[in-house]
């Protein structure tokens, strides 16, 4: 097996005129797909949502992240494409897989869309091919899955194609960091696998780290994510301490980020959400007790954030019940149910589960997000109403769930009868209305 990948695979990466190909064009895979094509590659994203194929291949996006000009000026001068068919596969040389991997009812990963991926490369897989795995799973995938699917063919890893995995790390809504300039993990199945893959990577991100194997880099992702989701646990668990203490834990944690060593401030909330932190442990505790160990820490985490959305609850029914309403038949306006701000992005949202409760307990619920304008889950639907003087005064309490930066808070507490915040996004502006607001 050669230490080198092929001399004339490393020339087309290095004078950046591989093809590449990008399966999944969501959240990750759009703007990777992007990046690549900015920086010369010719680039084709793949996705079976024959919708987003239009929508990208008019020269139009539909990620906040990546600017609508940029798509267009890409799609319209032919550097980027867009495709729902599997057959563009055999012209590429090299692919990135960025399929979702979300969980089944049973807490089980549902690696399926990865599977589906890699028997479209296994219908197309030619020689000289460079194959990388950024779908967030457990260790093992690529080697156990992948590796003997694509080895089928007879073509031979390190020889002949070259596979590895390399860890996303998207920052939806984040301004300052973007795909370019977030360092990457990278590994290789073989040492030449590892050499081509990290020569692709060096051509459009800043920094890039070699690791030395796949099981290394999956399990990257997995501490990285297992890590937040960890001290959330910690601080939420701290907050309901705190309220039973009669102690403000924001202030608590103010005061303890002034330690310039040894803490790093994390911030209770009504439960987490997105595509990675409340999923990404549960990956590892599964296949952690696979191997016969009981992952601890995962699991009592996981527990109490899950737990977090029905606190909400308990709270503002507190607080209308201190105003002598009863939690039935009161309106509860629920201001943001993105999983987090300055996103349209509602996957394992906290919202949605305190918008079920709510609703159970007999409230009338309405929503203020301004990056969601309808919301369909739970067999029912419903429609973002504007933030204006009436539907803010009709509220018996507002909560606020999702601190997105262009909502009128000001405006909201002048107009508010009450209001339950679970972010702290009125920490400025308590003083003239600390009656008004009862916090997490």
């Amino acid at each position: 097996m050669p230490k080198q990948f092929p001399a004339h695979l490393r020339r087309k990466i290095e004078q950046r005129t591989a093809r590449v190909g990008v399966i999944g064009l969501g959240y990750v895979g759009l703007p990777l797909a992007v990046e690549f094509a900015r920086a010369g590659f010719p680039t084709v994203g793949i996705d079976v949502d024959e919708e987003r194929v239009r929508t990208l291949s008019s020269g139009r996006s539909y990620i906040p992240d990546v600017p609508g000009e940029e798509v267009n000026q890409l799609i319209r001068t032919g550097a980027l494409k867009a495709t729902a068919r599997y057959s563009a596969l055999r012209k590429l040389e090299a692919v990135m897989i960025c399929v979702p991997t979300p969980l089944r009812k049973t807490r089980e990963p549902d690696i399926s869309f990865i599977v589906a991926a890699a028997e479209a490369l296994l219908r197309h897989l030619h020689p000289h091919q460079v194959i990388v795995l950024e779908s967030t799973t457990y260790p093992g995938t690529t080697e156990e899955l992948i590796l003997p699917k694509l080895e089928s063919t007879g073509l031979k890893v390190g020889r002949d194609f070259f596979l590895g995995f390399s860890p996303e790390r998207i920052d939806p809504g984040n301004p300052d960091y973007k795909t370019s300039n977030i360092p990457k993990v990278v590994s290789g199945v073989t040492p030449a696998c590892r050499q081509a893959i990290e020569l692709l990577y060096r051509q459009i991100i800043g920094k890039v780290t070699p690791v030395s194997s796949p099981r290394v880099a999956e399990m990257v992702k997995l501490l990285e994510n297992t890590f937040r989701s960890v001290n959330i646990g910690l601080v939420n668990e701290l907050a309901l301490m705190c309220h039973r203490l009669g102690v403000d834990v924001w202030e608590v944690i103010e005061a303890a980020k002034t330690k310039p060593f040894g803490f790093m401030p994390f911030y209770p909330g009504p439960g987490i959400g997105g595509h990675c932190i409340p999923l990404d442990p549960l990956y590892l505790s599964w296949k952690a007790k696979m191997h016969g160990f009981e992952p601890r820490f995962i699991e009592l985490s996981s527990q109490v954030n899950a737990a977090m959305p029905g606190y909400v609850v308990e709270r503002v029914a507190q607080a209308l019940n201190a105003q002598g309403k009863a939690l039935k038949g009161s309106k509860v306006l629920v201001l943001g149910v993105a999983y987090k701000r300055n996103v349209g992005d509602t996957r394992e949202s906290p919202a949605l589960e305190i918008i079920q409760h709510l609703r159970s307990a007999g409230c009338e619920v309405a929503y203020h997000d301004p990056f969601v304008p309808r919301l369909s889950f739970d067999s029912f639907s419903m429609r973002s109403v504007p933030l204006i003087a009436a539907s803010v005064s009709r509220a018996d309490c507002v909560a606020v769930i999702t601190d997105h930066d262009s909502v009128d808070y000001r405006f909201l507490l002048q107009r508010a009868r009450l209001v339950v915040d679970t972010r702290n996004a009125l920490r400025r502006l308590r003083a003239g209305y600390k009656k008004k607001i009862v916090r997490l």
